[in-house]
């Protein structure tokens, strides 16, 4: 963690925000002043927001290029203290360009030109040399290129030269993208009406699973499935949940969609792991209600497989029929927004998450059962029985759904913000209602490029279900943005570049995808906001939602880091970060290579059921203070070769959670990590946890556990638990009620 920086008198000046100029200093110096409003039109998106920016230098890290494009007036671009400087805007294609507007900090340019270029080597001025002056500055120009930019030649201060906002305005060559009400979502969505006959959706239904029964290649297919209903009440379907499918009401609240026999999940089809539920991956079930047929509901899942806004109109089972057998195990799972009216039976789940929900009873539980905010939850008494409960959940935002209106109109339901949160949120949820002609549904085949254009456009994103290929990175610059996927939607980054990138700005809500990583290392997957910068976000946090990354998977992907998140104030929903420990390409330790899969340096960020597995070094890194965790599940890497090639800072191996030496502040409830060193059983991890100790950082109902006795985690927390296997011969955890 970066020390803090003592501020000298200048930046204290400068951190008090910007000087706009008065009409009749403009008028003096023959200036357009713009005042720039907060939330822009789709139609008043510059061209250049969110576009790649280089400058000639920077003054530190904290002040990069893209601060100046990234349409959030308090982050900025500062050059060293020196003539001359420039900074210029990749805008992608050649535009006509009639409008430049400056937002200059109190180090301004008292000599600059605006320049554009076709290829950003040689250059045209399209303004003659203009004095600069803190505030906002309008230039009216007329000029073209693909390249423009801000070429100073003389400070007027001691110091850089230093912009909040550079941006671009003029006539795009290219077409509006279109919207509709009524989309298009593409030919792996279908969708059901109440006079549907139940014969034809049974047919569909099994198509698409039966299709998967004891195939090699469905774990990492190309294929996608969703199944949506519309209001109404539906006969009898019997829907057997696959890999890569989603079944979804489209009514405003879960009991406006009713299914009268089952969504189910069950062992016995997987190829290769028939026994089993553990591998019962990337499938949801959301927003509606289900009678279910003999008065219980099956979902027998693992990692990747969420439950939303369900209402089980009885009891409800995650485990897998065969629980009895000897070899019905589970390692799900999550559950969230939903009302259970009858018994949930946990059964084989070694651990699961609840979130902000009702039941009517709880039974069961392995190792890690964690409930934040869930009326009706049983006591706290990790770990005999292992419940970790919290009556609420600090901070909670239920993920964006899609619903039709009483006109039959298509629209996105964003639910609000809520503290301190118990029990389900609906009916009559409060939120924002967005029309589908707000944003682009995109399919497979669109280009990166596309998708940037919609979000210069001003549009949200919806991305339908398949595969992505990226070449460039989707860069997420407005505030309030909302980009959601249904049917996991599976983004490929091509060349190593980052798939996902979003601005430190207010209330992006990314949600419902999923990121392979590409066969060229990319540094991340995901980037939410900029090192280095602090922003108070606690009002409307950005928030990521059951969004699920892979390391080796359909492709030999590699990544340094999978998730990286910068932002203060970011709640984290559901992630499941993966590097793969079996794949439809074949995995290893030098070929699927990843470092750590969650990067944490905002504050104050929450993590609401957190997944990570298999990473090489540290597999969470937390260096940013007051952060919360509820709920973590790890395995470590089951493929390291020797002990040698796995040495870390403090000794052997890395730490499955790492809390930087430096917080002073950190909390997480239920946590487990789990050891299968299945390549070489003798490979040891001296800790799962690492820490700093002092009281400020706290841990409860933390575990460890040696999977078969396959290889050794020497204690659980620092240097505090014992060891695993406990003793040789079972499984059995070791367990820290808290630390310290």
């Amino acid at each position: 963690m970066t020390p803090p920086t003592l501020i000298s008198p200048r930046q204290r000046h400068l951190r008090r925000g910007r000087v706009v100029l008065s009409a009749a200093l403009a008028a003096a110096l023959g200036l357009t002043v713009a005042s720039i409003a907060g939330t822009a039109s789709a139609a008043d998106v510059p061209l250049s927001q969110g576009k790649p920016a280089t400058a000639s230098s920077v003054e530190s890290a904290a002040f990069p290029a893209s601060n100046a494009v990234d349409g959030n007036t308090g982050t900025r671009w500062s050059s060293t203290f020196a003539d001359p400087q420039w900074l210029q805007v990749d805008l992608g294609s050649s535009q006509s360009i009639s409008q430049v507007v400056l937002n200059w900090e109190a180090a301004y340019a008292s000599a600059f030109t605006i320049q554009t270029s076709a290829n950003g080597t040689s250059w045209t001025n399209v303004t003659p040399v203009t004095t600069g002056q803190a505030g906002v500055q309008t230039l009216n120009v007329t000029g073209s290129g693909r390249y423009v930019r801000m070429s100073g030649t003389t400070r007027a201060t001691p110091y850089g030269y230093s912009l909040w906002e550079f941006q671009v305005f003029g006539t795009t060559t290219t077409p509006t993208l279109p919207t509709s009400d009524t989309p298009d979502f593409g030919s792996n969505v279908r969708i059901f009406e109440p006079g549907t006959a139940a014969s034809t959706i049974q047919s569909a239904v099994d198509s698409a699973f039966n299709a998967q029964l004891r195939s090699p290649t469905a774990q990492f297919g190309s294929q996608r499935h969703v199944f949506l209903f519309k209001p109404g009440t539906y006969g009898r379907v019997w829907a057997n949940v696959g890999f890569y499918t989603t079944i979804a009401g489209l009514g405003l609240n879960p009991d406006d969609v009713t299914i009268n026999g089952a969504v189910n999940v069950d062992s016995g089809w997987n190829y290769g792991d028939e026994k089993n539920a553990t591998q019962n991956f990337w499938r949801s079930m959301e927003n509606l209600s289900i009678v279910p047929e003999g008065g219980t509901n099956r979902w027998a899942v693992s990692q990747a497989a969420p439950m939303r806004r369900v209402h089980i109109k009885g009891n409800l089972t995650l485990a897998p029929s065969n629980q009895d057998g000897g070899q019905g195990y589970s390692s799900g799972g999550y559950l969230a927004d939903s009302i259970v009216d009858g018994v949930v039976s946990s059964g084989s789940q070694q651990q699961w998450y609840t979130r902000d929900s009702r039941i009517t009873r709880w039974d069961g539980g392995v190792w890690n059962m964690v409930y934040s905010g869930v009326q009706g939850a049983p006591a706290n008494a990790f770990p005999n029985p292992p419940h970790t409960t919290l009556a609420t959940t600090p901070v909670s935002r239920e993920k964006p759904y899609l619903y039709v209106d009483n006109a039959g109109l298509y629209r996105v339901f964003v639910p609000a913000l809520r503290r301190n949160s118990a029990g389900a949120t609906w009916p009559n949820a409060a939120g924002t209602s967005i029309p589908m002609r707000e944003f682009y549904v995109a399919k497979p085949g669109d280009s990166a490029a596309r998708i940037n254009q919609a979000l210069a456009q001003g549009l949200n994103l919806f991305f339908t279900p398949g595969t992505y290929t990226l070449n460039d990175t989707i860069r997420v610059t407005r505030a309030n943005t909302v980009v959601t996927g249904i049917g996991f939607p599976t983004l490929i980054p091509s060349g190593g570049v980052e798939a996902l990138n979003i601005a430190d700005v207010d209330g992006v809500k990314v949600s419902g995808l999923t990121f392979d990583a590409g066969t060229t290392n990319s540094p991340t997957l995901l980037t939410v906001g900029r090192a280095g910068v602090h922003t108070d976000h606690a009002a409307n946090p950005i928030s990521l939602q059951d969004v699920f990354f892979r390391i080796g998977s359909s492709v030999q992907g590699k990544a340094t880091t999978t998730l990286a998140v910068h932002s203060d104030d970011t709640i984290i929903d559901h992630i499941w970060a993966w590097r793969a420990d079996h794949g439809g390409a074949p995995t290893g330790w030098t070929v699927n290579t990843g470092d750590t899969g969650v990067l944490v340096n905002g504050d104050d960020v929450l993590a609401t059921g957190l997944f990570v597995e298999h990473y090489q070094k540290y597999e969470v890194i937390w260096n940013g203070n007051r952060g919360k965790t509820i709920f973590f599940q790890n395995e470590k890497p089951y493929d390291v070769p020797n002990q040698a090639a796995w040495i870390g800072p403090r000794g052997n191996g890395y730490a499955a959670y790492k809390v930087a030496d430096a917080v002073t502040d950190h909390q997480l409830w239920g946590g487990g990590s789990y050891a299968y060193f299945n390549v070489n059983p003798a490979v040891r991890v001296d800790r799962a946890f690492e820490v700093p100790n002092r009281s400020g950082v706290q841990l409860r109902s933390v575990l460890t556990v040696s999977l078969g006795d396959v290889g050794t985690i020497a204690n659980v927390v620092n240097d505090t638990g014992g060891a695993v296997p406990n003793p040789a011969g079972n499984t059995t955890p070791r367990n820290v009620i808290a630390y310290p």
